[in-house]
Formats: structure tokens, C-alpha cells, sequence
């Protein structure tokens, strides 16, 4: 029995360890995020991407748009560098943390220029900072209109 006791205890002080510290990391991974989209709003190229790990991936809205760190800041930099990237306002971003309390999952609404969007992403802690690892980008649509999107999307350019 005494056994069971001390398994339970330390059970416990790990749910309410991991439990205390997630507002802090919310706090945080919120910060870096509304930072991340700043960046891109402001046109700051070495800023956006400081935020991304080295093994970023972003998924954008087009059919193709699966980009590696290094490919997406080739396609980015020309964007950057005439001053305007996007400008991407999150709002209702949700959290979720894995159990070892090292990698963070979200997703957030984005008013953007393609109107509502969404974003999903990972975020994980590198060298005690959090680094966002992957970011996808959808653009939503709403199920009683996704006939008409679908015939859009088959016509020929």
C-alpha cells in the first residue's frame, strides 16, 4: 500500500507542477507568437525568423505551400525587404502542452488580408526558449459554400 501512496503523491506533484507552470508558459508562447506576427507586420526579416527553430516548417494556403526554414525565408525576403510582408491579427488562441511539458501546440484566429484564416502550430523549447517548429496556415471556408469553392477551384486559370 505504501507503494500505491507514494506513486500517487508523486503523480500528483507532477500534474500540479506541470499544471502551475502552463499559465506562466501561455503567457510567454503568447508574447512570442503576437511578437512573431509584429515582425512580420513591420517587415523585420532576422526578427520573424529568430522566432522559428532550425527545423521550421510552414504550411501556406496554396495546394504546393510546404516550406522548409530555408526555402521559406528565400520566398519570404523579397517580401521583407520591400517593407511589406503581412500583417496577420491572432485573436482566440488556444494552447496544449505535451506531458514533458517541452513541446506546446496552439491554434489561433487570424484576421488577415484573405479575411479569416487559421493557424495551427508547435512550438518547442530550445536551449530554455521557445522556438515555433511548425505553422499552417488555412484559409476557412464555411461547409454550405464549399460546393461553389470547389467548382472555383476546378475551373482552369
Amino acid at each position: 500500500m505504501k507503494n500505491y501512496s507514494f506513486g500517487f503523491v508523486l503523480v500528483c506533484i507532477s500534474f500540479f507542477g506541470v499544471a502551475q507552470s502552463a499559465p506562466r508558459d501561455v503567457q510567454s508562447l503568447d508574447q512570442m507568437l503576437d511578437n512573431w506576427h509584429a515582425a512580420a507586420a513591420q517587415a523585420n526579416f532576422e526578427t520573424y525568423f529568430s522566432y522559428t527553430s532550425t527545423q521550421f516548417i510552414f504550411l501556406g494556403t496554396a495546394p504546393g505551400e510546404r516550406w522548409t526554414k530555408s526555402e521559406f525565408m528565400a520566398f519570404s525576403k523579397p517580401y521583407f525587404d520591400k517593407g511589406k510582408a503581412w500583417d496577420f491579427k491572432p485573436s482566440n488562441r488556444h494552447w496544449n502542452f505535451a506531458a514533458d511539458g517541452q513541446v506546446a501546440y496552439f491554434d489561433e484566429d487570424l484576421q488577415t488580408w484573405m479575411e479569416g484564416c487559421r493557424g495551427s502550430g508547435v512550438c518547442v523549447l530550445e536551449n530554455g526558449q521557445w522556438k515555433i517548429a511548425y505553422y499552417n496556415l488555412t484559409v476557412l471556408i464555411e461547409n454550405e459554400k464549399i460546393k461553389p469553392f470547389i467548382k472555383l477551384r476546378q475551373k482552369k486559370s
